[in-house]
C-alpha cells in the first residue's frame, strides 16, 4: 500500500514538474521565430538555433518526464536548462524597482524549478513510469543447463589419475 501511495506521489510530482514548463514550450513551438526574434532582442547569440533548441527541451522533456523515460538524463538535462535560463533571461541584479522584484522572482522560481528536476534525477519516476513499466516485466527465462553424458558418477564428468 505504501508503495502504491509513493508511486501515485511521484506521478504527482512529474505531472507537475512538466507542467512548468510544456505549455510555455507549446505556445513556443507555436511561434518559434517570434521566440527567436526575442532572443535576438536580448541579445542571444545564434537566436534561431537557441529557439529551436529551447522549444525541443521545452516540449519533449516534459513529455519524457511524464512518461517516466530516462530519469537520469532526463531530468539532469531539465535541471540544467532551468540553470541556463535562469540566468541568462532572468539577470535581476541589472534591474531596479519593481523589476529587480520580478526578475529576482523569476529567477528563484527557475532555480526552484532546477531542484525539482535534480530530485526527479536522483530519486527516479517510480513504479507508475516507463521505467517502472520497463523493470517490472519479467525477464527472459535462461535455458536450462544440459546435462552431461560424461561417466564418472555423480561429479558428471571423468578425472584421470595424477602422474607421478
Amino acid at each position: 500500500m505504501l508503495a502504491r501511495a509513493q508511486d501515485g506521489t511521484l506521478l504527482a510530482a512529474r505531472l507537475l514538474l512538466a507542467a512548468a514548463l510544456i505549455p510555455t514550450g507549446i505556445a513556443r513551438a507555436l511561434n518559434v521565430s517570434g521566440f527567436a526574434l526575442t532572443l535576438a532582442g536580448a541579445g542571444m547569440p545564434f537566436p534561431n538555433a537557441v529557439a529551436t533548441g529551447a522549444v525541443i527541451v521545452q516540449v519533449f522533456g516534459p513529455l519524457a518526464i511524464i512518461l517516466g523515460v530516462l530519469p537520469r538524463i532526463t531530468g539532469l538535462a531539465m535541471a540544467l536548462f532551468a540553470l541556463v535560463t535562469a540566468a541568462m533571461l532572468h539577470p535581476f541584479w541589472q534591474f531596479a524597482g519593481p523589476a529587480f522584484v520580478a526578475e529576482r522572482t523569476l529567477m528563484l522560481a527557475d532555480l526552484g524549478l532546477a531542484g525539482g528536476y535534480l530530485m526527479y534525477a536522483l530519486t527516479g519516476p517510480g513504479g507508475w513510469s516507463w521505467e517502472g513499466w520497463r523493470s517490472a516485466s519479467p525477464a527472459p527465462r535462461a535455458k536450462p543447463a544440459a546435462k552431461s553424458s560424461g561417466k564418472g558418477g555423480a561429479r558428471g564428468g571423468t578425472r584421470r589419475p595424477a602422474t607421478a
